[in-house]
């Protein structure tokens, strides 16, 4: 669970905007956007694929 406290002097749009960045830090806006619709299981593991071919080009890339 994301707690922000407040700062000192903090405004609520300081302590909105450190909220955001941890939500974002911690994946949690990835996560949200990916279950707002459903996804077939076939196109979850093409989409796993995918990503893993593309770490593997660019490691070998780097190489």
């Amino acid at each position: 669970m994301i707690r922000v406290k407040v700062r000192g002097n903090e405004s609520v749009e300081q302590m909105v905007r450190r909220f955001k960045k941890l939500c974002e830090k911690e994946g949690l806006t990835r996560d949200i956007k990916r279950n707002a619709y459903y996804e077939k299981p076939s196109e979850r593991r093409r989409r796993k694929v995918r990503k893993s071919l593309k770490r593997i080009a660019k490691e070998q890339f780097w190489v």
